[in-house]
């Protein structure tokens, strides 16, 4: 997979090997024993906590009772049982429909769609029943224990029904939280926030970063705070926001920048639904610029949320138009993947462009 990744031109895959962690320190953890994984190991030691924690926990989707197809649920069924760790018929609409069902009778249901291009016939489901469950029954019930994880975004070789980010669709409809993570160690706390949180999440998971991000991970439980955006490199000049695996990308961005002599200030948003507006504003309010980037198509992506909200509360302070750098508005491609991805190239050429508007 590595060598894939590179003959498409992803630069600096080693990277990840350097602990892109948070800044912010852990929110609920006293070990300080950790250990070098990578994101799919991460994943699978939160889900472990979750059932180990919580009797009511379930984990279930399509292949997962022997590992998955990215091996994220290894070990599940062995040690937790078949009945709390189990397959499902390969019908996305089942698959969300009973852990609605599940959730609303108080348990965590922890469901997999296997690839998030196949989310599709879960849509009316998760939108229709799961955003609305609370809200139509004036909280009497609801299905907040309720968590879908899913792969999303490009991993070289998926073409256009293996490698779409549909975040955008969800991020639409109230009632839903959509979360993505960057790193191994986001992953964990961002994962076991979103099982507890009361509320139904979307949890998109890198899949380009399954095996390749590596860094340090607590071994022990924690949570990092859902909703709350992260900077991760400050700077002066332009700010650029991100989520998921796009946040490597522009970090080489950044470093190629400042080598021309521009400060770059470098945003992972982390939680889509609910966003941190206060956060990117404040950023936006000092460096007078902004660039959102993300893989999926630029029109109706949540960049232009970002955009339009930043324009209203920034407006006075803004040096150059909002700029989007993003997927391109076509079936994700196979050969043409390079031509379609918001590489780092595209980005340093939009922050020149931007910084000197």
């Amino acid at each position: 997979m590595a060598m894939a990744l590179r003959k498409i031109g992803r630069d600096g895959i080693s990277i990840w090997r350097r602990a892109f962690s948070s800044s912010a320190g852990l929110e609920s953890s006293s070990s300080k024993d950790v250990t070098p994984v990578n994101l799919f190991t991460a994943i699978n030691q939160a889900l472990h906590i979750a059932l180990d924690t919580d009797p009511r926990s379930y984990v279930f989707g399509e292949d997962v009772s022997f590992g998955g197809v990215f091996r994220c649920t290894t070990g599940l069924a062995e040690r937790f049982g078949r009945k709390r760790v189990f397959n499902t018929p390969l019908c996305e609409q089942g698959i969300a429909g009973f852990a609605i069902g599940l959730a609303a009778m108080g348990n965590r249901a922890i469901a997999e769609i296997q690839f998030a291009d196949y989310i599709f016939p879960a849509f009316d489901q998760l939108v229709n029943e799961a955003a609305k469950f609370r809200y139509r029954s004036g909280n009497e019930f609801n299905c907040g224990g309720l968590t879908i994880r899913t792969p999303y975004g490009a991993v070289g070789h998926g073409g256009h029904y293996h490698s779409q980010s549909p975040e955008a669709f969800f991020c639409h409809v109230p009632g839903l939280k959509v979360v993505i993570p960057r790193s191994p160690y986001q992953a964990k706390g961002l994962l076991l926030a979103s099982i507890r949180d009361p509320n139904p999440v979307v949890f998109f998971e890198p899949k380009w970063l399954y095996r390749l991000a590596v860094e340090e991970v607590p071994d022990a439980d924690y949570m990092l705070p859902l909703s709350q955006a992260e900077v991760i490199r400050e700077g002066k000049d332009i700010t650029l926001v991100g989520w998921g695996a796009q946040l490597s990308i522009l970090e080489q961005a950044c470093e190629d920048a400042e080598k021309e002599g521009i400060s770059c200030e470098l945003i992972d948003l982390r939680t889509l639904i609910p966003w941190d507006k206060e956060t990117v504003e404040a950023s936006v309010s000092k460096t007078g610029r902004l660039l959102v980037s993300h893989e999926a198509p630029v029109t109706g992506g949540f960049g232009a949320e970002i955009s339009a909200s930043i324009i209203e509360r920034c407006f006075l302070r803004l040096e150059a138009p909002v700029a989007r750098v993003c997927g391109l508005d076509t079936p994700f491609p196979l050969v043409y993947e390079p031509f379609y991805m918001p590489t780092k190239n595209k980005i340093l050429d939009a922050i020149k462009s931007t910084v000197n508007y």
